[in-house]
């Protein structure tokens, strides 16, 4: 069983970039949908897809590369908030990954999203990662 899920997923598509693969399986909870979900709005994956088997299900994440040398689009994900230590902002603080460059993402009360639509919206909570 796995106890931090975020960290399991990022963790697998750190090591299947890094592995240059074209699809990396991570199990399918709602999290890990929306979180997908904000990749794939972002331009860091091409798609994903949910794969239900008898006992559970899982998602199919199609990693992006640039150029014929395959460079990766997604260079860094950086876990923030852990369950031992939570971290938390408001919209005034949420933070600016890069300067702009990368994202960071939030989970607020109305649902997984970019740091840049959460300053949108006016919302703040719990920020999840980094990813540029």
């Amino acid at each position: 069983m796995i106890n931090d899920i975020i960290s399991d997923m990022l963790t697998r598509i750190r090591n299947a970039n890094l592995a240059k693969h074209q699809i990396v399986q991570v199990p399918a909870t709602k999290m890990t949908r929306n979180i997908s979900k904000v990749l794939r709005e972002e331009g860091f994956i091409y798609e994903f897809e949910e794969i239900k088997d008898r006992i559970e299900s899982y998602l199919i994440i199609s990693l992006k590369y640039k150029g014929k040398n395959k460079k990766p689009v997604i260079t860094e994900l950086k876990r923030i908030s852990k369950p031992g230590l939570r971290v938390y902002a408001n919209y005034k603080e949420l933070p600016k990954v890069l300067g702009g460059i990368g994202i960071a993402i939030i989970s607020t009360s109305k649902g997984i999203m970019t740091d840049r639509h959460a300053r949108h919206c006016g919302l703040g909570g719990e920020i999840l990662c980094y990813i540029w």
